[in-house]
């Protein structure tokens, strides 16, 4: 049986040695890379420019997202009960054979 292109122990060497050789100068960057140490006034700063870009859904979107929802579980549940009854119909038809016979 052949062998498929590149399945040598030599060239998955030569593979592991390149992907080793790509991941290591980026974990070396982050542990040499100083930690910047921030002031609890800079920290507070920061978090509020991020709160401000933060997307709040408008009241319609919240009511109508919650009414689909609302639907899907209805439907689900309606599915769910639909199953369970075919599925007590069916053993208690074969309960009924097995006891029958």
């Amino acid at each position: 049986m052949a062998r498929k292109p590149g399945s040598t122990p030599q060239a998955m060497k030569n593979r592991a040695a390149k992907t080793a050789a790509v991941i290591a100068p980026a974990s070396a960057l982050a542990q040499a890379a100083p930690k910047k140490k921030t002031s609890p006034a800079q920290f507070f700063r920061e978090v509020r420019a991020e709160a401000r870009k933060i997307t709040w859904t408008t009241r319609k979107e919240t009511w109508i997202t919650s009414v689909m929802v609302g639907i899907m579980v209805v439907l689900a549940a309606t599915f769910f009960s639909l199953v369970d009854g075919a599925l007590t119909l069916a053993m208690a038809f074969l309960l009924k054979l097995a006891n029958a016979g």
